[in-house]
């Protein structure tokens, strides 16, 4: 398979230190990775770097054979991105919302494309729902169904699950396997729910300090710092972090 997003160098350097130091990250058709660490660790950095918002001071980006930023407009039309901290409009209703965002990736039908969107996480329900009448976990979903709506070859999520409910993150993860299985969608995601991950992902990428300090199954990862499990990894990285 190849890859639907290499990054490879990338450093981004602020003020207070170097946020991101030569990462390298990898993602492959239809495959499911995490980007892994602490506070601090870079993450997010990392990601806005791969969705082309924020420009590395070295390294390069390439989304399905377009290299950032000057192909970042043709990237992103094979993209999808949600975020629990990104707001919703509270004076539209959920079919409305993601309607105008159909009409916007241009699909033929942005109404079915919607009622798609919010059957296969459980959700048809919110269809005529006010954004000032969801919860934070449901405003995470609808963004999610905004996200994955257009069949993205490549969905990134931060913190998807992070205000859901066990139940509903459940859905969550149940509906992006089968878009991952179904449609061949590539996904990466940040997460601080390491029983989350180890549900979803194939493999994780654990930063420390701006780097990658490990990369693989969850499993091996775990075995390779002698711990037990991701969430033991995660504190003992945090740990070191902060001493």
């Amino acid at each position: 398979m190849s890859n639907v997003l290499s990054a490879s160098g990338l450093v981004k350097q602020y003020r207070r230190g170097r946020a991101v130091d030569r990462v390298d990250l990898h993602v492959r058709e239809g495959e499911r990775v995490a980007l892994l660490g602490p506070n601090g660790a870079g993450k997010t950095t990392t990601l806005l770097m791969c969705l082309g918002v924020v420009q590395p001071d070295e390294g390069s980006v390439t989304i399905l054979g377009h290299r950032l930023p000057g192909g970042r407009v043709a990237a992103m039309e094979r993209v999808g991105f949600a975020a629990g901290y990104l707001p919703l409009p509270e004076r539209l209703r959920v079919h409305e919302y993601l309607r105008m965002y159909g009409e916007l990736y241009g699909l033929a039908a942005p109404r079915a494309a919607a009622e798609a969107g919010l059957a296969r996480f459980g959700i048809a329900h919110l269809a005529k729902a006010m954004g000032t009448e969801l919860s934070s976990g449901q405003k995470t979903l609808i963004g999610i169904v905004k996200a994955t709506m257009h069949d993205p070859a490549l969905v990134i999520l931060d913190e998807p699950t992070a205000s859901l409910d066990p139940d509903v993150a459940l859905r969550v993860r149940t509906g992006l396997a089968a878009l991952c299985a179904d449609r061949g969608a590539a996904l990466l995601i940040t997460s601080h729910d390491m029983v989350e991950v180890e549900r979803l992902a194939e493999r994780v990428v654990f930063l420390a300090a701006g780097r990658v300090v490990a990369d693989g199954p969850p499993e091996e990862v775990a075995a390779r710092f002698g711990r037990d499990g991701l969430e033991d990894v995660f504190l003992h990285l945090a740990s070191e972090a902060g001493s």
